[in-house]
């Protein structure tokens, strides 16, 4: 018996693109390549593989919070940063002698010697134990929530913004003399910013309200009480800064939400250059160099 035509090989087997030596039949349902069950991905219809899924997930805009930032799950990550910093910097502090001399907030060391890193590194030192914990244990409590309504990076820049309008007003204000440490004008922002926050969320800000008040309170009352010399403009500078900074975060029209956010960020950095360049200038007067 004789066939018309030759008789034909059977298919070959297809296999995996990632793993050759494996058979399947089962394809991507977007790019059509062959996949073993190691390398499927559950997808809406069907699998796919893992290039075309990580390809997806790249053009997957991120979760925002109500107020433009990026909403991100788990632990508040920048909010343990900063305790952590300013743990080890006490530690340091503790074990240097010379720490507190070279990086805290004195008016001369800027004024005469250029030192402007001290309006940012006495933020990060404390004057004791007590005054260490106080302070990180409110960054503990109103860091988490700010952190998470706001977005780290937007966290970020009003924690920033509120310890150096802090630093301004101890730098314009205080007496010449003084050494001035401490995360407070940072605490005291946040202070402002969660009851500017929760009020635009229509959360019952009476417990933040007496928190703030019964700590103006203690700013002002406390060396009478004994409790030591207190920085009262880091405290208020802190505290106007940050209820400032946070307004524009959480009022700011949507459609133009990024570039007031910017905008204001960016003008309260220049109003502090200015504020610093101007009492520079005045002690240099006042010490007969200028």
């Amino acid at each position: 018996m004789s066939y018309p035509y030759p008789p034909q090989s059977p298919a070959e087997t297809p296999t995996c693109y990632r793993h050759p030596d494996r058979q399947t039949y089962v394809r991507c349902t977007r790019c059509g390549r062959y996949i073993c069950p190691e390398c499927m991905r559950a997808a809406a219809v069907g699998h796919q593989c893992v290039e075309c899924v990580n390809e997806g997930a790249k053009s997957v805009r991120a979760p925002r919070t109500q107020f433009g930032g990026v909403q991100r799950s788990g632990a508040p990550l920048l909010t343990y940063g900063l305790i952590a910093v300013n743990v080890v910097m006490f530690v340091l502090q503790m074990a240097s002698g010379n720490l507190e001399s070279q990086f805290t907030l004195w008016p001369p060391g800027i004024a005469l010697h250029d030192q402007w890193y001290r309006l940012v590194t006495s933020m990060f030192l404390h004057y004791g134990a007590m005054h260490l914990l106080f302070n990180m244990w409110a960054l503990y409590v109103v860091g988490p929530p700010l952190e998470a309504w706001l977005g780290r990076l937007r966290f970020g820049v009003l924690y920033a913004l509120s310890g150096l309008g802090g630093s301004v007003l101890v730098y314009l204000l205080s007496p010449l003399e003084s050494a001035t440490a401490g995360a407070s004008g940072a605490i005291f922002g946040l202070f402002g910013a969660i009851f500017i926050v929760a009020r635009q969320l229509n959360l019952d800000v009476r417990w933040i309200g007496a928190v703030v008040v019964l700590n103006l309170v203690f700013t002002f009352a406390g060396p009478a009480l004994g409790a030591g010399a207190i920085s009262w403009q880091g405290h208020i500078g802190g505290l106007v800064t940050g209820a400032l900074v946070a307004a524009a975060f959480v009022y700011a029209p949507r459609e133009r939400r990024n570039v007031i956010q910017a905008g204001v960020s960016v003008a309260f950095v220049l109003l502090f250059a200015a504020a610093v360049w101007w009492r520079t200038n005045d002690l240099l007067t006042t010490f007969g160099y200028a």
